[in-house]
């Protein structure tokens, strides 16, 4: 595997779980999201954005390190810039901290640049530290998560035949139509493993053990 942490501009917390989680990737900050190196022990390898949500302060005290400058105005954010630049450098896997809050269209946009990334294979995981996020598109994804956490699936284009294995609730081959709430809400018990024949959405979880 090559796996990249990607420092957005969102807000985090940092837990143990998060920092095991990006320990020994490669890194490359999107602007602002320079903010959060130090507090996760990363060194990145380059800095890509325009600059205008990182301060002139947090620039000196990385002047040092590489950067991929663009436009104010240009088409696409800071952060697929960022991702695009990791793709280039063989990523295969993509951890994106600070995707998550803030802004909703911010937030949608990156869920969605998820989902797209998980349909060409490109392993993706969305978090704040408090909140992850996995994409899931058709086939099998597996989860190791703590006990008694919760687990939602948002079903943004359907699911059918969505099983869910490693939780209170289970499903074999269910369907789940657009705007449905069935699949919110979930407690994790084991390993968790979710089969979807069609549809895509997005798998959220909230590490801290839920109300029992």
């Amino acid at each position: 595997m090559h796996p990249f942490t990607i420092l957005l501009n969102g807000s985090i917390v940092v837990t143990p779980r998060l920092k095991a989680q990006v320990r020994g990737s490669r890194v490359i900050v999107a602007d602002g999201g320079m903010v959060h190196a130090q507090s996760l022990g990363l060194q990145p390898e380059l800095w890509v954005g325009d600059f205008d949500s990182a301060s002139p302060e947090l620039q000196q005290a990385y002047h040092h390190i590489p950067r991929e400058e663009h436009p104010v105005n240009k088409d696409f954010t800071d952060g697929e810039l960022a991702i695009e630049a990791a793709l280039a450098r063989g990523a295969d896997k993509l951890i994106l901290v600070g995707a998550l809050g803030g802004q909703t269209d911010q937030t949608m946009a990156h869920l969605l640049l998820g989902i797209r990334l998980a349909r060409q294979g490109i392993a993706t995981l969305l978090t704040s530290g408090s909140e992850e996020a996995h994409p899931l598109v058709p086939g099998t994804l597996q989860l190791d998560l703590p006990h008694y956490s919760r687990l939602s699936l948002l079903p943004l284009g359907g699911f059918i035949g969505l099983s869910i294995r490693g939780v209170r609730w289970p499903l074999q081959k269910a369907e789940v139509h657009l705007g449905s709430t069935r699949t919110l809400s979930n407690v994790v018990l084991g390993r968790v493993e979710i089969e979807l024949e069609a549809g895509y959405g997005v798998v959220f979880v909230y590490p801290e053990p839920a109300t029992l």
